[in-house]
């Protein structure tokens, strides 16, 4: 199958949608198929063709939101190249820019259309209003969404039983929605790649004793990820255990704010910002960790938990829907709903080595079932779907359409 994907973000910027389609391209093509990629050109305002013009980079300008960039809808230089691809199927992973463009070809060249929905957008809606008419941004968002979903796509996939519940819940969504769960290349975060001197080599250019207990956050330094909340708490955390540092990898617009916090709670020295580090290093930062965490309630998946799970790290993470086919509460990590109960569970963790040590071989078994290949088979069946329906004759549409009427 010749498969073209669609996205704004793509590999080497670095955050959850670009990792879910660097391994679902990967996944698919060691299943023998042929992947071509249409994205932006993140450096300049210029055309960029790699891999023997398998990829195409669209200008785009940026918006203003973290890194992200916007293309036209129709940039007419790339459609030649992207005819002779001869595509079976067009999967978007954006609603717009190069989204809207995979939207335009694939109705301009009869070309079956799958979409990936990976962004709840109303959590985001602050960045644009900065707190000003909310409710109706949330309406434009919701009305763009349902139609660029519904009205657009032959087949929709989401990451998530939390986003399944939006679409079916809130928007009222008739269509069929596939759940697909990112899938990650769990064999690059295994513990066993790593030898015990390279983390510790690593430890101490961060200024991380070998005795010292380590909770890692990975991820974007940004409002939504409650990150307030892991600061607070270190600080009743290290009254108990002077010895805990919190590492936090990743950047992002409150970046400064956070390190300022840091400063203002006087727990500078217990916690370590690492700032960006590149997509191919960041697994051996995983094993300066004990245990990972997250208090964000905005994910449509949470890939970091994952990663940390390849690399048998437990998990402490909020109670949030996005999760729940993730994290076993007390096998391989634990929830908290408030403040208090994650002090209470990383002090826990920390007291109890053996009970750590259990969960951390849980966290590596589930880990398992999150593999490329799973993920890219379940992505290929919706594209066969897409297709089958694409290639119904007249006449078989007729007889869909009578029987649904009779029903």
């Amino acid at each position: 199958m010749r498969i073209g994907i669609f996205t704004d973000t793509y590999p080497p910027y670095i955050n959850g949608v670009s990792t879910s389609i660097a391994m679902l391209e990967k996944g698919l093509k060691e299943l023998g198929h042929e992947v071509f990629i249409v994205t932006v050109n993140p450096e300049n305002m210029q055309y960029k063709y790699e891999d023997d013009e398998r990829i195409i980079r669209i200008p785009g300008i940026p918006i203003g939101i973290y890194d992200y960039r916007l293309t036209g809808i129709y940039p007419l230089r790339a459609i030649n190249k992207i005819k002779k691809w001869n595509l079976d199927v067009i999967h978007t992973h954006t609603e717009f820019g190069v989204g809207t463009f995979g939207r335009i070809l694939a109705k301009q060249f009869n070309i079956p259309l799958v979409h990936t929905y990976h962004t709840m957008y109303e959590d985001y809606v602050y960045y644009i209003t900065k707190g000003y008419f909310d409710k109706s941004s949330r309406k434009i968002v919701e009305y763009l969404t349902k139609f660029y979903c519904d009205k657009t796509a032959k087949e929709l996939i989401v990451p998530s039983k939390k986003t399944y519940d939006m679409f079916k819940d809130k928007y009222q969504f008739e269509k069929e929605i596939h759940i697909v769960p990112t899938g990650i290349d769990i064999k690059r975060f295994k513990k066993s790649n790593f030898k015990k001197e390279q983390i510790l080599e690593l430890k101490k250019e961060l200024g991380i004793k070998p005795s010292d207990f380590v909770i890692l956050f990975v991820g974007r330094i940004a409002k939504e990820k409650n990150i307030d909340l892991l600061l607070n708490s270190h600080v009743e955390i290290i009254k108990k255990h002077k010895n805990t540092k919190l590492v936090i990898v990743g950047s992002g617009p409150d970046y400064e704010h956070y390190i300022e916090m840091s400063k203002e709670l006087k727990i500078d020295n217990n916690v370590i910002f690492t700032s960006s580090i590149p997509w191919e290093e960041i697994p051996i930062y995983y094993q300066l960790a004990n245990v990972f965490t997250t208090a964000s309630n905005t994910e449509t998946q949470g890939l970091t938990l994952i990663e940390a799970m390849a690399g048998s790290i437990p998990v402490v993470c909020l109670k949030d829907k996005s999760f729940e086919d993730i994290l076993l509460d007390n096998k391989n990590g634990k929830y908290f709903t408030n403040e208090k109960e994650y002090i209470n569970n990383m002090n826990y963790l920390i007291e109890n080595k053996d009970i750590l040590d259990s969960m951390s071989e849980q966290a590596r078994i589930t880990s398992e079932m999150h593999s490329i290949e799973f993920f890219a088979k379940s992505v290929l069946k919706v594209y066969k779907d897409a297709i089958g329906e694409e290639k119904k004759t007249f006449f078989d549409k007729l007889k869909d359409k009578f029987k649904k009427d009779k029903e």
